[in-house]
């Protein structure tokens, strides 16, 4: 077969002419897996399993086999381009697993040393521990709570990875268990907050600035509770498009304690980094939601490292001692065992909420359960299973009325208020059911409504989305900004720690219009009324994650437009993406996964 007949992408291109000038004589099989590996990069797959794949035809435009399993691994195995776990090569074979040597040194570094960081107890006055968790958990009645848990082994233990949905209590958690880690240690410890983008981490700022107010704490601890959170680029210092970064376990972060939020939007490399360049007796407290979407980019991190969780006799008794709580036995199967905690009582969603029981039907893969309950009528719930574009854009041009009116004020606070109370979703960029469809359909339905020229870019009420970081304006990726008239003309104006900021429409970085945005832009986010609309036809985009965001970014309403058939295959679809975390980790894990691959490896290839 001649490897120029196969479709290829430029990158995938590159690596391939990049290993034959490492090797002419190469057999077919390995280049073909080396372009599968980067291919699977793409789809957010860590590596290539090759039990998977074997016999398989990758590219079905071209008639070309994989070998069998058995020849592909010998294949592979007496490839000089090849080499085993700990070896230097481009490629590494690592059991039935092939990896790009960069990613099989993220994924073995970052099982190690989230290994030795859940083995490390730091001392703990447990008397101390118990008054300060009765105190600042008072308010909790739920039982077991798992508020309270989670806090008691952040504090006892140097990694604590704590999950929960949409109104779980998280912030609450985590700035209480910040207290009690100062209340332990003094006002002198460092600690850093960050999130994977600008807008999650100013909203996890304002969140505790907010929750420190109430605290049944010292002014002093008060004091020392953080205020400020960064994006975790800027935390490590990216250079640019360079994989290195300013901080790492040469140069590390300076702090004791660490808080990510919205750590499921994190991906393989940028959780390696992070981990690397925090000091080895820092505390490391990851926050998130292990059935959201995963990050954009490979690996599906926070939801691996919640797998196999539980308490072990031990562990429940000595939480049983120290918080009052009375937890269920369970056997971990992860090596990370009782690091894992996962807060299940939602505040935002009732037991009689329609939204709730929706989004526990979808995580449970209950297709004619969802059905059937998007087809009760509840006040909560609206679904259209006839969706037609046309119709589905004099909705949200009705949707966003009183959002347009808003705008004709010139009130940004007012804007934003609107804007926020209802928002419109999406799967995919593209298509009539898709983010530019959308938004190019409905921008040209108001200018004909307001009179606009149909030429004309900025008028007053279109919101945008930023694409890319401009960290000298402060604005970020995600980051929305409303067009309104100021006595300076139109601007656009963004929310920011102390009002409101604005900038002319040119000085802005790159940016789309954002009345419709996908779900992935939407995590983290949550508006009173959310309009959900699915693909007419078959999309791999559709998954119950990708669903179970979009309808718990509500708080009051969701509305669905979708086909039953697209419902169900996002309900039966569960995303899995090819890594090996999850199995280093585990309890039965060969003692060679608590190695680590060579340093030199991480950014060589």
């Amino acid at each position: 077969m001649n490897l120029a007949d196969l479709p290829l992408g430029p990158l995938e291109r590159a690596l391939l002419d990049s290993l034959h000038r490492l090797d002419p004589q190469a057999e077919v099989g390995v280049l073909a897996a080396a372009a599968l590996c980067c291919e699977a990069l793409g789809r957010g797959d860590v590596c290539l399993p090759l039990a998977r794949w074997a016999g398989q035809r990758p590219w079905p435009e071209v008639a070309f086999n994989l070998p069998p399993l058995q020849r592909w691994r010998e294949q592979l195995q007496h490839s000089s381009l090849v080499a085993g776990a700990g070896g230097f090569a481009p490629l590494i074979l690592d059991r039935e697993r092939l990896y790009l040597a960069r990613y099989q040194a993220y994924e073995a570094q970052l099982a190690a040393q989230l290994l030795a960081r859940a083995a490390q107890q730091p001392l703990v006055d447990e008397a101390q521990l118990g008054d300060s968790l009765t105190r600042l958990f008072a308010f909790n009645t739920t039982a077991p709570d798992w508020q309270r848990l989670a806090a008691a082994q952040a504090v006892r233990r140097n990694l604590a990875v704590i999950s929960g949905g949409p109104g779980t209590g998280k912030t609450t958690t985590v700035v209480r268990l910040l207290a009690a880690l100062l209340e332990q240690s003094g006002t002198s410890l460092a600690i850093g907050l960050a999130a994977p983008t600008g807008k999650a981490a100013a909203r996890m700022a304002e969140a505790i600035r907010q929750a420190k107010a109430a605290l049944p704490v010292s002014e002093a601890i008060k004091a020392a509770l953080p205020e400020q959170a960064r994006t975790l680029h800027r935390l490590l210092g990216s250079r640019g498009d360079s994989p290195q970064v300013r901080h790492h376990a040469g140069n590390p972060l300076a702090l004791d304690v660490l808080v990510v939020d919205e750590a499921s939007m994190v991906d393989l490399a940028l959780m390696a980094k992070l981990v690397a360049a925090l000091p080895a007796n820092a505390r490391l407290i990851l926050l998130g939601d292990k059935d959201q979407l995963a990050a954009v980019e490979a690996g599906a991190v926070f939801a691996e490292l919640c797998e196999g969780r539980g308490f072990d006799a031990q562990a429940a008794a000595d939480l049983q001692r120290i918080s009052g709580q009375t937890v269920a036995i369970e056997n971990p199967r992860s090596r990370l065992g009782d690091a894992v905690v996962l807060l299940t009582h939602s505040h935002r969603f009732a037991g009689d909420s329609g939204i709730g029981e929706l989004a526990r039907r979808i995580n449970a893969g209950d297709a004619p359960g969802t059905l059937q309950l998007l087809g009760e009528g509840r006040a909560d719930l609206v679904w259209q299973p006839q969706p037609t574009p046309q119709a589905l854009l004099e909705r949200l041009e009705q949707g966003y009325a009183p959002y347009l009116a808003a705008t004709q004020t010139g009130d940004p606070a007012a804007a934003f208020a609107a804007f926020n109370g209802f928002r419109a979703l999406t799967a995919q960029r593209e298509g009539a059911f898709g983010v530019s469809g959308l938004n190019e359909a409905l921008e040209a339905r108001i200018k004909r409504t307001e009179r606009i020229a149909a030429r004309e870019r900025w008028y007053v009420g279109r919101p945008v989305m930023v694409r890319q970081n401009d960290y000298a304006l402060g604005l970020f990726n995600g980051d929305i900004g409303l067009c309104l008239n100021s006595e300076f003309g139109l601007r656009v104006f963004f929310e920011g720690e102390d009002g409101f900021r604005a900038f002319a429409p040119a000085r802005l970085p790159s940016h789309d219009s954002a009345f419709a945005m996908t779900v992935h832009k939407s995590q983290g986010s949550e508006f009173a009324e959310v309009l959900l609309a699915l693909p007419e036809t078959p999309s791999p985009l559709l998954t119950r994650a990708l669903l179970y965001t979009g309808i718990t970014r509500a708080k009051r309403q969701v509305e669905i437009w979708a086909l039953p058939a697209r419902l169900a295959e996002a309900v039966n679809t569960r995303a899995e993406r090819a890594a090996g975390l999850a199995e280093r980790l585990a309890i039965d894990a060969p003692a060679s996964d608590s190695v680590a691959a060579p340093d030199v490896q991480l950014d060589l290839f």
